[in-house]
């Protein structure tokens, strides 16, 4: 069965398979997760490195009219 998620849930999902090795120290997080939180205009992703304290963040602008470009 085939759950369908949101294109917000495939993003972060993505950030979890390919970005949870540091680039400041080489660390992979492979327990870790990106954490996510939006304000209806924008969606902020972040992650903090557990080894050095490095965070690393993705800002995402949401449509004004609330529309899904392609849909």
């Amino acid at each position: 069965m085939t759950v369908d998620r949101s294109p917000m849930e495939r993003l972060q999902s993505y950030y979890d398979d390919e970005e949870l090795v540091c680039p400041e120290c080489g660390f992979e997080d492979d327990p870790g997760s990106w954490e996510s939180e939006t304000d209806g205009r924008q969606v902020h992703y972040h992650h903090e490195c557990p080894s050095c304290g490095a965070v690393r963040e993705h800002t995402l602008d949401l449509p004004a009219d609330g529309s899904r470009n392609g849909q």
